[in-house]
């Protein structure tokens, strides 16, 4: 009795452990799954996608990140991609400058997003390119590789076909604002990793207060919604990005504040609709920050 006891407890923990392997294995090829499913996988094995490469590289992060040699002129992590030589953004401030409070400034994180999707370069432009021996700091494209799929014009540029509106351009101005000031307030009195205050130059209350912390020493803004827990920043919260305002004039100029970029409504690694940090039902993104 003991002996057939005492086994059924070895295979109880024998299958315990092998639930748990799998569900580790399960979690990682989930999160795998959440950038290779999405058109943000620009790779050769990517079927799903209607605008991919066919031949060159089956890697999806090279397309976007290196861990050698990354722009640092892009605020983006381990950046692999240059900005185009002579780009320059019309901003939404540039029409409609009367109905926006703070300041502007397109040197932000959301560069990144527009090293693509202003179309001023191929989507396949690369600082390291994958393998050995492929480094170029202006950045080219892998040679040999072939583009299939509609929204891109034949050189691997991005280009609007009329239902695909991702390719932005360089002006601006019938777009969200980014790289602009959140007015909902939120400043840093001093570096990054001082002290918030809760007002400030910018301080709107048409836009519902950030949220703030220290995340590896540095100051962190956010909009907190409805998803997941309150007061605690989370990849569904509104993400705003710490940088100094430019704007002549500002009384707060030189210090810390959260910025709206493209990032802030959209996490290019999700499998969400439009890479939207949360479902838009009921405007819940539009929501978070403006207080309507």
């Amino acid at each position: 009795m003991f002996k057939h006891t005492t086994e059924k407890r070895n295979l109880s923990g024998r299958v315990a452990k092998l639930i748990a392997v799998a569900a580790l294995a399960l979690g990682a090829v989930g999160a795998h799954a959440g950038i290779a499913n999405t058109k943000h996988n620009l790779g050769a094995n990517n079927a799903v996608n209607e605008n991919y490469m066919t031949t060159g590289t089956t890697e999806i992060c090279v397309f976007c990140h290196t861990p050698h040699a990354s722009n640092t002129n892009v605020k983006a992590p381990l950046w692999n991609k240059p900005v185009a030589a002579g780009s320059t953004y019309t901003t939404y401030t540039t029409a409609v400058s009367a109905t926006i409070d703070g300041s502007v400034d397109m040197s932000g994180i959301s560069l990144a997003c527009l090293s693509c999707h202003d179309g001023t370069q191929a989507m396949d432009t690369m600082i390291n390119k994958p393998g050995s021996g492929g480094y170029n700091a202006a950045g080219s494209t892998i040679t040999g590789g072939a583009w299939t799929g509609t929204h891109q014009d034949g050189t691997g540029k991005m280009i609007n076909t009329g239902e695909f509106i991702a390719m932005l351009g360089t002006d601006l101005t019938n777009d969200h604002p980014v790289g602009i000031q959140y007015c909902g307030g939120g400043v840093s009195t001093g570096g990054a990793s001082t002290t918030a205050a809760s007002t400030g130059s910018c301080r709107d209350t048409d836009f519902v207060a950030p949220q703030n912390g220290l995340i590896g020493g540095a100051r962190t803004w956010w909009v907190d919604n409805s998803v997941g827990a309150a007061g605690t920043r989370q990849k569904t919260d509104m993400i705003l990005y710490a940088r100094a305002p430019t704007l002549t004039g500002d009384a707060t100029s030189g210090m810390y504040q959260p910025f709206v970029e493209c990032a802030s409504c959209h996490d290019p690694h999700s499998e969400n609709a439009t890479f939207l940090r949360i479902p838009n039902t009921q405007s819940a993104v539009c929501l978070t920050c403006h207080n309507k």
